[in-house]
């Protein structure tokens, strides 16, 4: 049982919301102490409502909680950061709406952890600042998998435990990390592993996310990571991702050139 009082202060980011009623919504909150919590904001879709605009998707807010019998109820709501600069890029926008539904994926209710709620505000943080996409999310990405139990083994062959060689290998999300050619034949859900993406993920997965985001890495193989992971992770959490296919659809759009000509 919850040892939660009554009411209770928290920080929060807010990972998703849904309408209730007339003017209420349904909030699920990723905190530092509790994980994941759902609650209301009561009257908060009413024009000049104090609280709607601290509680944004995305938004890091602190708050004020009264518990409920089955959900808790928002009394106060104060945004730490907005992160106003993912409004204004949509491809920075899906990035971070792809970080924040892993997280909720992967967290459960009443299973507090500072160290992925820390994960996920200095992710939101990058992304808003303008750091590179594919490094945060990648990065992002193997580090939950770590704090959450699903660390993939990139160093030696799950089944034959050998170390792996400088050689293109097989990944298997079933088997939990990467096969040795050998290996990786006898296995039909195994998929073919370049090493420069292997080089790469090694490199997330034992460095601070400053040294890992230093190298420049070659398209291809940022465009064969990325596939890799989606279809990694979605076998862990066993149902299609909704932010990636927002992302393609993002970067299909024509890009707008601006005629410096007509501007002068």
């Amino acid at each position: 049982m919850s040892t939660r009082p009554h009411i209770y202060r928290t920080e929060a980011v807010v990972l998703r919301r849904m309408d209730l009623g007339e003017t209420d919504r349904l909030l699920t909150l990723l905190t530092p102490e509790t994980g994941k919590v759902r609650a209301i904001a009561k009257g908060v879709r009413r024009p000049g409502s104090r609280k709607a605009g601290h509680l944004e998707p995305f938004c890091r807010t602190r708050l004020l909680l009264a518990r409920g019998r089955n959900l808790d109820i928002i009394t106060q709501a104060e945004a730490i950061d907005l992160y106003d600069g993912l409004g204004r890029d949509l491809e920075r926008l899906g990035a971070a709406a792809h970080l924040v539904e892993l997280t909720d994926r992967f967290t459960v209710e009443e299973a507090g952890s500072q160290a992925v709620y820390d994960l996920l505000v200095a992710a939101l943080g990058l992304l808003n600042t303008g750091a590179d996409l594919a490094s945060v999310t990648r990065y992002h990405e193997l580090r939950l998998l770590d704090m959450v139990g699903f660390r993939p083994e990139l160093f030696h062959c799950i089944g034959c435990r050998r170390d792996i060689e400088a050689e293109d290998q097989f990944f298997s999300s079933a088997q939990g990390g990467v096969l040795c050619p050998r290996c990786g034949r006898r296995h039909d859900s195994a998929v073919r592993l370049p090493l420069a993406v292997l080089k790469v993920l090694r490199h997330y997965q034992r460095h601070p996310y400053e040294l890992a985001s230093a190298p420049a890495i070659r398209p291809q193989v940022l465009a064969e990571l990325e596939s890799l992971m989606e279809a990694h992770l979605t076998y862990l959490v066993e149902r299609k991702l909704n932010a990636p296919q927002f992302l393609r659809s993002v970067r299909s759009l024509p890009k707008l050139r601006v005629d410096n000509d007509a501007n002068a």
